[in-house]
This record gives C-alpha cells, sequence and structure tokens, in this order.
C-alpha cells in the first residue's frame, strides 16, 4: 500500500492495524558507466513497495535525493547538505506522527546517509524529550540498509565476489535492470574498477576513480540477478520490520 496512492479515508483504516510506516530514502548520484543516477533511490523504492505486501507496510514517498556531495564532479549528480536532509526527514516524521504514526522505517539505499540519518534521529528524539507535556506516543525510529541482510550477503558473495565493489555495485545495478529493463545500458568494461583509496572533495574523487565506479565490475549485472536481490531482502526486511513494530 503506497501513500501517495492512497485516500485519506484508507489511510485512517490503515492506521486502525498499524502505526508503522517504510520510509525508502537514497540519492541522485552517478554509478559508473551503466549505472542509473537515481540507483540509489530505486532499489529501496521497488523493495519497499513489495516489503508492503508481504509485511501489510504503508509505503512514504521516496526521499530521492541525499548525502552525495564527493560525486558532484560528474554530471546529474544532486546533492543535499546534511542539515537539510536532516530538517527533511524531520518534518517526514513530524507530519506523520501527528496522525497517529509512532514508528518510521527508513529504508535506506546509500550508504552516504547513514550518519546524516542517525543524527536526524538524534534531533528528532530530542524534540520529543524536549516538550513540556509528555508525548502521546513514543516515536521510534530505525535505519535499514537494503543490502545488509543474510540472504543479500550471500547472494553478492555466490554471484561476483570481490568483483561486487563498493559502489556502482554488480547487485545494485542488477535491481535496476530488474526494475527498469528498458533502462539497460551496455556498456563495455575494461575490467574492475580502481579499489577504495579514500575519498575527499568531489574532484578528488573523479581523479581516484575516473569512471565512477569503485572496486567494481558492473558488467556481470543482470536483470535475473537483480529480481533474486529483490527477493532475498525482501525476506531479509520482512523480519526486520515486524520485530521493529513490535519493540518497546
Amino acid at each position: 500500500m503506497q501513500l501517495q496512492l492512497s485516500t485519506w479515508q484508507e489511510v485512517e483504516r490503515y492506521l486502525e492495524g498499524s502505526t508503522g510506516i517504510v520510509i525508502p530514502i537514497g540519492s541522485a548520484e552517478q554509478h559508473g558507466p551503466n549505472g542509473l543516477i537515481g540507483t540509489d533511490a530505486i532499489c529501496p523504492e521497488v523493495i519497499a513497495r513489495s516489503l508492503g505486501e508481504a509485511a501489510g507496510a504503508l509505503i512514504a514517498p521516496t526521499i530521492s535525493v541525499g548525502i552525495a556531495q564527493h560525486h558532484l564532479a560528474f554530471a546529474g549528480s544532486m546533492c543535499l547538505r546534511p542539515s537539510t536532509l536532516i530538517a527533511l526527514m524531520r518534518d517526514y516524521v513530524v507530519s506523520l506522527s501527528r496522525h497517529g504514526f509512532d514508528r518510521f522505517y527508513f529504508l535506506n539505499g546509500h550508504g552516504g546517509n547513514i550518519a546524516t540519518a542517525n543524527a536526524a534521529f538524534a534531533e528528532i528524539h530530542s524534540d520529543v524529550s524536549m516538550l513540556v507535556r509528555e508525548a502521546p506516543r513514543p516515536i521510534r525510529c530505525r535505519l535499514a540498509n537494503w543490502w545488509d541482510g543474510k540472504g543479500v550477503k550471500k547472494l553478492q558473495a555466490e554471484l561476483y565476489g570481490d568483483d561486487e565493489g563498493q559502489h556502482a555495485t554488480c547487485s545494485e545495478v542488477s535491481v535496476t535492470q530488474y526494475a527498469y529493463p528498458q533502462a539497460i545500458k551496455r556498456v563495455n568494461f575494461d575490467g574492475r574498477a580502481p579499489e577504495y583509496s579514500g575519498i575527499h572533495d568531489a574532484d578528488d574523487y573523479r581523479r581516484r576513480y575516473p569512471d565512477g565506479r569503485i572496486g567494481s565490475l558492473p558488467s556481470l549485472s543482470t536483470p535475473e540477478h537483480g529480481k533474486r536481490f529483490h527477493d532475498a531482502a525482501v525476506a531479509d526486511l520482512a523480519e526486520n520490520y515486524r520485530n521493529f513494530l513490535e519493540a518497546v
């Protein structure tokens, strides 16, 4: 069930049975020669929709631009300042909490968001703690990376080994190929990209990793692999989401 495809009456009925909501969060940044700029938003968004069906969860509109300053030397990349993303996440939570939501499950597609997301949670919990009256409901927030589950990790090792890499990875490109087969890019690669050796500013990133990849060989990606990653992620996350709803 997607929030933006629901009526307000449907949301009211949903809240009679659950106060949890899944919020996909990603980034708009380059992903090498054959990876889509929207990869980090597409992956959690597509997986979240299936998670909603598997776990009976409502899915919020995706936060599709995140923390990506070091990608800005590549055309099309976009970035929010950390303070902007913190404010955006806070406003999502505050708006939805007014209606009775109190369990906010941010499904993340971009490693660069993790530190800022945790800072946003600290701001949100500080707001609640500093109220002059007791909050009507305790608010809980969790960040879950779609790639962190055992099923996804096992598939990465099985299908790609060291060629999975650290950015523009084989698995994430595969998921986007499954989601949007019409947008698959056919590119010839010279081999695995340079291994991670640090990142500073955007120009430094492009100097170290000229085609945008880090340690990966996403020419190995396929939509069939993407379907397997999608299904594994949903299975991993459904249990995690249910446990989150039940946690005190």
